[in-house]
């Protein structure tokens, strides 16, 4: 169904920092982006967030507050040849101005290169947005001349603040009364994008033609399903695609694995992106099932980007079927993510004293390193000591997953530490 005029997402568009949901750690009162903004001052910057957070409408308020000229390009669809253009027109209204690059990211070198003499002469103020982290897609030169801010996934309780925004606009627009029962098909739609959550709810709306529109998980899903050409006509499948990437490696099937791999290829995603995904689901589903995934993942990283595309689409295939082929486990992110909670509830304990170091006569007059067994002595090159502060004694993070790598190391452990983890 073709939906006349200005999208609902458009139109609930704020037109001030009173208006803008989310990201009060960077716009609340007092916050260091807010105070900037109102002082007239801000900073070339990087907006590095989810999509559907409000990156290109906090740069249209930003620009908007200090009363500038403001340009905007797409580096989906820009060259060097736009940015000079824009540029020339920024030092034509007396310089000072704004642009906005949206997908920043997509940028080559080049195209970031000529970009960093007109921030250094402050012709131009850069506001970059991105979803990606700017350490590894923005050059050196011109992330040190640019403020990261992180913006955060939109809260529920902002959701559903827009979703009453929607509906009110709604209800207006078509002469409808909305009833919106339930919301869960929409978050979970959404997945904390503004956006495409005012595209859900606005073909919920529009689709069926009775008066009242009873909005339920059913009738979302439905609409949804039925539209998803439509829904997604902005470009939101990207993300889609790689979840569906990343699930299918997590799965062990590389058919699927392997498929979703082509359609980001087809649809021009850049190599290294995806070879970025692959180290870290290397360590984070397969860890030490199989160690040889993670040196793998890393070699196709190097080689992804030594080479280039379109024979780098052979090496992502190779390391994609070979990942999701492989054993998994979830140990070793497990116990990391154990191991930080452990110290956020128990705090900066004290090292053993056998373990601390000892430099200074002092230290070791005070029992640094005094009982300290150098594991090498020792038959085996094994000693049972304790390693943990005594409150943490026996606390077990690291919990080998059911497989025959893992299992070898369990037993091993089992064999040096008896029963004091429960291995």
């Amino acid at each position: 169904m073709q939906q006349a005029g200005i999208p609902l997402a458009e139109k609930l568009r704020p037109g001030n920092l009173d208006d803008y949901l989310g990201q009060t750690h960077l716009l609340g009162p007092g916050a260091i982006l807010r105070k900037s903004i109102e002082r007239g001052n801000v900073p070339s910057m990087i907006l590095w967030g989810p999509p559907g957070v409000g990156k290109t409408t906090l740069a249209s308020l930003i620009s908007e507050k200090l009363i500038r000229p403001f340009f905007t390009l797409s580096a989906v669809s820009s060259g060097v040849k736009d940015v000079r253009a824009v540029i020339q027109k920024a030092r034509e209204s007396g310089g000072n101005a704004i642009l906005f690059i949206d997908e920043i990211h997509r940028f080559s070198k080049s195209q970031q290169d000529s970009l960093l003499g007109a921030v250094e002469r402050g012709v131009i103020t850069l506001i970059g947005a991105t979803t990606e982290n700017p350490s590894f897609e923005v050059i050196a030169p011109l992330l040190s001349r640019c403020q990261v801010y992180i913006l955060k996934e939109l809260e529920k309780d902002d959701l559903l603040t827009l979703l009453e925004k929607g509906k009110v606009t709604l209800e207006k627009d078509t002469g409808k009364q909305v009833h919106i029962a339930e919301t869960e098909a929409l978050m979970r739609i959404s997945g904390g994008d503004a956006r495409k959550l005012l595209n859900a709810l606005e073909l919920a709306v529009h689709i069926p033609e009775e008066d009242p529109v009873n909005i339920t998980n059913d009738h979302v899903l439905s609409v949804i399903q039925e539209n998803m050409a439509l829904y997604d006509k902005s470009g939101e499948m990207h993300y889609d695609v790689i979840s569906a990437f990343i699930k299918s490696v997590r799965g062990s099937d590389p058919n699927a694995a392997v498929y979703y791999l082509a359609r980001m290829i087809e649809g021009g995603e850049d190599p290294k992106f995806i070879a970025r995904r692959l180290i870290i689901l290397a360590s984070e589903d397969i860890g030490n099932a199989n160690p040889n995934a993670l040196l793998l993942a890393t070699s196709c990283f190097q080689a992804v980007t030594m080479i280039g595309m379109p024979e780098s689409r052979i090496i992502l295939s190779q390391t994609t079927t070979y990942l999701a082929s492989s054993p998994k486990s979830n140990a070793a992110y497990l116990a990391i993510n154990k191991a930080q909670s452990l110290v956020k509830k128990t705090g900066d304990l004290p090292v053993p004293l056998a373990l601390r170091n000892a430099p200074t006569k002092l230290m070791k007059d005070s029992g640094y390193g005094m009982d300290y067994k150098y594991s090498h002595d020792f038959s085996g090159h094994f000693v049972a000591q304790e390693f943990m502060p005594d409150a943490l004694s026996g606390n077990k993070l690291y919990d080998p997953a059911d497989n025959a790598r893992e299992q070898e190391m369990r037993q091993r452990l089992k064999q040096m530490w008896k029963d004091k983890y429960g291995y």
